[in-house]
């Protein structure tokens, strides 16, 4: 089966292009195959910078929850292929700069949490649909990225919130427009490549040390939830309903969306 990304190294930088049709959501094995990806480029000594990037209607719509409807066994190992791709981003030594269009939903929250910096076209929106597919996670991600109370907002209701406002909150670096997006990340990976690789280096990890906070060990925490949640009789509706394009039915609750 083949890879739901492709990667490509030039001049020190290491593209890492996210294209599994119809809407870029990763299998298990897919997230496992990415955090080894990442990995990989971390240690490549050519590697000086990493851009992660999609093709196709969005850039990540998280995990495939079809898989996880068919196979509910697998929610610790699709636990482990995020929490690996996040863990990846975040600590490895090479700075990452996420270029992203359409949306960004799940676990391409995580992708965007964990980066170090965003861009963005106009038509980006970032989302966390979690509570009505009956899961949970990349609210500690998402916290990285914006204010207690939005990330609260955004969590209860599953609404999104367009690239404009993720700019206002202070996540995204630079909104650009969709074709100029690759170039935009290209030219800023560039003058980041060209600096001393060992102060770089010595530099995330030294921004990440002062961090608020741990963010490996607060998405740990939220995942102990998420299985939780997937042994409840509302996480299941919540999945088969959206597996079937319906609105769930929980007991002792009002009709709720599964968009």
């Amino acid at each position: 089966m083949a890879e739901p990304f492709w990667t490509k190294i030039e001049a020190g930088i290491a593209e890492v292009v996210i294209e599994s049709p119809p809407v870029n959501a990763l299998d298990s094995v897919g997230w496992i195959s990415l955090a080894r990806t990442i990995d990989a480029l971390n240690a490549d000594p050519e590697v000086r910078v990493l851009i992660i990037r999609a093709e196709g209607r969005g850039f990540c719509a998280g995990v495939d929850i079809k898989e996880l409807q068919k196979h509910p066994e697998r929610v610790s190992q699709v636990n482990g292929g995020n929490w690996e791709t996040f863990r990846a981003i975040h600590r490895g030594k090479k700075p990452v700069i996420v270029a992203a269009h359409g949306y960004i939903i799940g676990g391409g929250i995580g992708i965007c949490g964990s980066a170090d910096i965003i861009l963005c076209s106009p038509c980006a929106t970032f989302s966390v649909p979690e509570v009505d597919r009956g899961a949970l996670g990349a609210g500690a991600h998402l916290q990285r990225l914006f204010p207690v109370q939005k990330v609260r907002q955004m969590y209860f209701t599953g609404e999104p919130i367009d690239a404009a406002e993720a700019y206002r909150l202070g996540a995204v670096e630079k909104i650009v427009a969709k074709e100029e997006l690759r170039a935009e990340a290209l030219a800023l990976a560039t003058t980041i490549a060209a600096k001393s690789h060992i102060m770089i280096r010595l530099a995330k990890e030294a921004l990440n040390g002062i961090e608020d906070g741990d963010l490996e060990h607060k998405y740990r925490w939220e995942q102990g939830f998420t299985a939780q949640a997937y042994l409840t009789a509302d996480s299941q509706e919540a999945r088969d309903a959206f597996t079937d394009k319906r609105a769930a039915k929980f007991s002792g609750a009002s009709q709720t969306s599964s968009q």
